[in-house]
């Protein structure tokens, strides 16, 4: 199979890559952590003008691959916010774009603090939620709470549940493909620029190895995230899940080991993406649970 992005699609990835890329997106992500929402409810505003929350409006007839673009420049910038949950799993749960920002307990819902909205999914029906406690999450970016399910809203049909469940899962793997891609140009650019005995690390065939093998690894996985947004089906879903999940790890590895012990603190910019890529890659299920999906869809074809 061979995907190539449409006119429209790559004019709307660069539209999204130039607003993220004068848009300061690490101090955004550092005031999102430490509980200041203020500038990344801006960047919110900005981001839902070129259409990112009403990528799933059927009204729109915009399409999965459509989401795919969007979450992919979402994780390489690494944007905070329950954009998963607002711009994807409650309009196609509902059928309409969501005013504002909401988010969803699967089970913990993140950015409940913020959200205008929070609900949850219990037997079939989509219900509001009130909020919880706060809970630990390993990047601080990403903030958790937990949920208590409250007044039920509507039904939702079993197939409309999996088919959001899957194409916010789509989102996730596409956030961690766009994640991985960039702290791989970061090792680059540094691998490049960083002087050791007189050269270049970059020179050092050690290095280039490392950087090549999270080249490759994200280079498969890339066409599996493409190949779900055209089927959506939970086997090749869970797939492109697995494989990018573990691609965006081994980039992260790479990046970490090309940098150096500089690559560990906080205030290098290179450990958002990290934390990120961690978290993300037990978001909207474990490997492990993918899969199995894969498998016991294998097994039963």
């Amino acid at each position: 199979m061979r995907f190539t992005l449409t006119a429209e699609q790559a004019g709307f990835a660069r539209s999204l890559d130039d607003l993220l890329a004068g848009a300061a997106v690490p101090t955004v992500v550092r005031s999102w952590a430490e509980g200041d929402p203020a500038p990344g409810l801006k960047l919110w505003d900005r981001l839902a003008d070129l259409g990112i929350t009403s990528l799933c409006d059927p009204e729109v007839g915009a399409t999965p691959s459509d989401v795919v673009v969007a979450f992919e420049q979402l994780g390489r910038h690494a944007v905070p916010g329950p954009w998963v949950e607002s711009a994807v799993l409650l309009p196609t749960l509902t059928g309409a774009a969501v005013e504002g920002i909401a988010t969803v307990g699967v089970p913990l819902a993140l950015d409940a603090d913020v959200a205008d909205a929070t609900y949850a999914v219990v037997e079939g029906k989509l219900c509001s939620a009130t909020v919880g406690e706060q809970q630990q999450s390993i990047d601080p970016a990403r903030r958790l709470f937990t949920i208590d399910a409250a007044t039920p809203l509507q039904e939702v049909a079993p197939d409309v549940v999996e088919r959001a469940h899957d194409l916010a899962t789509l989102a996730v793997a596409a956030q961690l493909v766009g994640a991985g891609y960039r702290v791989l140009d970061d090792a680059v650019e540094y691998a490049k620029a960083r002087v050791q005995f007189g050269k270049p690390i970059g020179q050092q065939q050690a290095v280039k190895h490392l950087l090549a093998d999270a080249k490759v690894a994200l280079d498969f996985a890339r066409p599996l995230v493409w190949g779900a947004s055209l089927s959506v089906t939970g086997r090749d879903v869970s797939a492109a899940k697995v494989a990018a999940g573990d691609a965006a790890y081994v980039a992260a590895r790479a990046a970490l080991q090309a940098h150096g012990a500089i690559g560990y603190t906080e205030e290098y910019d290179l450990s958002l993406w990290l934390l990120k890529i961690r978290a993300l890659r037990s978001a909207w299920g474990s490997p492990a649970y993918h899969r199995g999906r894969v498998l016991e869809s294998l097994m039963g074809a």
